[in-house]
């Protein structure tokens, strides 16, 4: 089994987010049971599983995402990463389609040598006050200015602090936030300076599935994105994630879908022998 490691939404490597890709010359996938131990064993926040499928139907490829410990519904990094390898390896060129958990998800090699993806925008509620948010705040150690959940084809807590900086310094208690029971919290805060090159920060944390601090998340930009354009008043937005890697993804909101657009580069290519 073939599997590369590609770091996504970055134009260099070692930034951005790593993800394995499994590219199968089947027509189908092994049990998921293998896919898991081989998640496991590439211990990256996802590793992502694709087959071609015939040409009638309404997707390019199937493609299946997994953390170290689960199946993920919706993965934008490891999405990125697999259009990159068709792209890169001269196996499919144009618009990919692949269909998933979350419906028939698309990637488009874009001129530049980036890829949009094109997501559901995630619907947001708003959280009044109360236990939760109390826990929320107490496991962040932060003073939050507004709570939202996000969903359906993401299960976060979208949570804004008061500034940059805030969310930069954030050390939170991440088996207090193992106990919250959301896939992850995402937090967010206007840039400082926007002339920087983008308009929001975010970190997103997921360790109820495995992932403490996961560097760059595409698919929290799908409310990131309809979050900050509402603020804002704009619908093309960047945003930085604010981990130790960083990376950026450029967002842009259509109506019920949000196009996630960022680099990628190949940083290893081997064989799995077991």
């Amino acid at each position: 089994m073939r599997i590369r490691i590609v770091d996504a939404f970055t134009e260099r490597p070692f930034a951005g987010n790593p993800a394995g890709v499994v590219l199968l010359d089947t027509d189908s996938f092994p049990d998921d049971g293998r896919l898991q131990q081989v998640a496991a064993e590439v211990n990256l926040a996802e590793t992502a599983f694709a087959h071609p499928l015939p040409r009638a139907a309404e997707a390019d490829w199937a493609l299946r995402w997994f953390t170290p410990v689960t199946e993920a519904p919706m993965c934008g990094h490891a999405t990125l990463a697999t259009a990159h390898v068709l792209k890169t390896t001269g196996t499919a060129t144009g618009t990919v389609r692949f269909a998933t958990l979350s419906g028939v998800l698309s990637a488009t090699a874009d001129d530049d040598g980036s890829i949009t993806l094109d997501f559901p925008t995630a619907s947001l509620t708003a959280l009044p006050v109360s236990q939760k948010t109390a826990e929320v705040a107490g496991a962040l150690g932060a003073d939050i200015v507004s709570a939202h959940h996000a969903g359906p084809h993401i299960d976060d807590l979208l949570i804004e602090l008061a500034d940059e900086k805030s969310v930069r310094a954030l050390a939170p208690d991440l088996a207090a936030l193992q106990r919250i029971s959301h896939r992850g919290i995402i937090v967010t805060a206007a840039a400082e300076d926007p002339t920087r090159g983008y308009d929001f920060v975010s970190r997103m944390f997921a360790p109820a599935v495995g992932i403490d601090e996961d560097p760059v998340t595409g698919s929290a930009h799908t409310a990131l994105a309809p979050y900050w354009s509402a603020r804002f008043g704009r619908d093309e937005l960047t945003g930085l994630q604010a981990s130790a890697r960083t990376g950026l993804v450029r967002t842009a909101l259509r109506g019920d879908r949000t196009l996630l657009t960022g680099g990628a580069v190949t940083v290893i290519d081997g064989e799995l022998l077991a």
